[in-house]
């Protein structure tokens, strides 16, 4: 799962076909993820410190190898529990984010050892353009739902398909000039750590289907945001924040934060 769940190959290789081999999921964790940490996680984190408490219970659906549930739980002072379908990367994250209470395996659609209701909230970050269909993003809404307690929120990080070919500081989503079916495979383009780039394969899933599919998964009060430079200011750390000009992102911010409530 682990945001992108397709596999990397470096500077315009074709693409591989699975992050969850013990390679794929230490290339995941070299991502840089730059555009991300300016207008996606800290908005993340602020939509969930609004309803969340310390000690709270943060559940983070598709958490890779960790790095945001570690930064969730030092920001929040909740208990993060973090989940994925891929075993190598639990592990990984095991070994490198200590501040997050336990690692369970999605096996089956279902999250092993979590009862129904147990979450104050549920965290999912790029894990949806992972998934190939309508009805396994609905089978994903429908079982974060059965770990949430009535009331409590969802908080989803997704990339908009309609930014195709934007070349932003640390991704490009999909090739210039094309337009995307929804569901149509596309190609992601995502920045190391070391500069260079690596490909993964994704799905184009507009961001205006998802609240139809929350409906119908029960949840409700769906609202979506686009975050934007000018109020990652304010948000993001200040210094990462300033550091760089942003132009593509400032020109047209291509990540969208989705809220809604288990009804």
């Amino acid at each position: 799962m682990s945001d992108s769940a397709q596999g990397p190959a470096q500077d315009g290789a074709a693409p591989g076909t699975d992050w969850s081999g013990r390679e794929g999921a230490r290339a995941f964790a070299a991502v840089e993820a730059a555009t991300d940490w300016l207008l996606g996680y800290p908005f993340v984190f602020r939509a969930l410190a609004r309803r969340l408490g310390p000690g709270a219970v943060l559940v983070d659906y598709g958490c890779g190898p960790g790095k945001v549930a570690d930064a969730a739980a030092r920001r929040l002072g909740a208990r993060v529990l973090g989940v994925d379908t891929s075993p190598q990367m639990l592990e990984l994250a095991r070994a490198s984010a200590p501040a997050v209470a336990e690692y369970h395996l999605v096996e089956n659609g279902r999250v092993t050892g979590l009862a129904d209701g147990c979450a104050d909230a549920v965290m999912c970050n790029h894990v949806l353009a992972s998934l190939p269909t309508e009805e396994a993003l609905l089978a994903v809404f429908t079982e974060v739902r059965r770990l949430l307690r009535p009331g409590a929120p969802l908080v989803l990080l997704t990339t908009d398909p309609a930014c195709a070919g934007t070349e932003y500081a640390s991704l490009r989503i999909g090739d210039p000039g094309t337009a995307y079916e929804p569901g149509e495979p596309l190609t992601v383009r995502l920045r190391r750590t070391d500069g260079s780039w690596q490909e993964v394969r994704n799905h184009a899933w507009p961001v205006d289907l998802y609240p139809a599919l929350l409906e119908s998964a029960r949840f409700r009060d769906v609202v979506q945001q686009r975050p934007t430079v000018e109020e990652a200011l304010a948000v993001a750390d200040p210094e990462f924040a300033r550091g760089r000009a942003w132009a593509a992102e400032r020109a047209r911010p291509p990540l969208v934060v989705t809220t809604a409530s288990a009804a």
